[in-house]
């Protein structure tokens, strides 16, 4: 073909690109449509997080909010109050699971914190179990827990400790998925690399071998996970979170994924306005 034949086919990827185009923008303005309804239907998206204090919780909340700014916590009444006002009761030790926690940049989403097992022992993992149970028994969508984050901090030693075995084992969460969510992975590369040095292998050898070895780190953690009676739905790993750069993106994938109700899918996706992949994936499994 010579080159001055380009120009007719030249036209034709143009075209063929503004009919990509245009199917595109049609798509995103059903999914905007679709959304509005949904919220209509459900209200807002509920999630449980359980996790020590050491675990980025926090951090994680206001990456998927997409702030930097603190939230607003409301008693199970919805009356809001004054964070100075709940500094002492942490500092006691108390600890509210129906506390809500709503970042003024994305309202839609309703977080609930729980310090984690072994903090409150048998205390608060009742609270959970009451908690989970009692949201469950509402007719109302947008008052029952839709997803619950488990979070296990990387950087200690024993990342699955008693307190996970009973949960996976013990507490039964119904049709609530959980999603355990392996948080400051980024510890494990100086882990593997002290560990494969104790075991023999030179700076360079470890460095080479260090990627495998958290492989098969993480492959026995899940493993464990597997085999408790109650298992997660979804596993994900977060490093280097307290960077600009750290993203949620595969905690927002994995949500997106275990919530068996397109209502509730359509709702998690709706609030993730810069997930324009998410959204479009979720348009296109919507039947016509």
């Amino acid at each position: 073909m010579s080159l001055d034949s380009g120009t007719p086919d030249s036209e034709e990827y143009h075209t063929e690109d503004h009919l990509q185009l245009d199917e595109t923008v049609h798509t995103l303005r059903d999914s905007e449509k679709r959304y509005a309804t949904l919220k209509e239907k459900a209200g807002r998206f509920r999630v449980l997080i359980i996790g020590g204090a050491n675990a980025g919780k926090t951090t994680i909340l206001k990456k998927i909010c997409g702030t930097t700014d603190e939230p607003d916590i409301y008693d199970r009444h919805g009356t809001k109050i004054d964070v100075p006002a709940l500094e002492p009761t942490i500092m006691r030790g108390e600890h509210d699971i129906a506390n809500k926690m709503i970042f003024p940049s994305n309202p839609t989403l309703v977080f609930h914190d729980s310090r984690g097992f072994e903090a409150g022992g048998a205390d608060e993992f009742r609270k959970v179990k009451d908690f989970v149970a009692e949201r469950a028994k509402s007719k109302k969508l947008k008052n029952q827990v839709h997803v619950i984050w488990y979070c296990v901090a990387m950087d200690d030693d024993r990342p699955v400790t008693y307190a996970e075995k009973q949960f996976f084992s013990v507490l039964g969460t119904g049709k609530v998925p959980v999603i355990v969510v392996f948080t400051k992975c980024e510890a494990l590369e100086l882990k593997a690399i002290q560990t494969l040095e104790e075991a023999g292998c030179d700076f360079d050898e470890a460095m080479q071998n260090t990627h495998k070895y958290i492989e098969e780190h993480m492959k026995n953690i899940q493993g464990m996970f597997e085999k408790m009676v109650y298992p997660p739905k979804g596993y994900v790993f977060l490093q280097e979170m307290e960077k600009p750069e750290g993203g949620c993106q595969a905690l927002v994938k994995c949500t997106a994924d275990v919530l068996d109700s397109n209502i509730l899918q359509g709702l998690f996706i709706s609030t993730q306005q810069n997930s324009l992949e998410l959204a479009m994936e979720f348009s296109l499994r919507q039947p016509i």
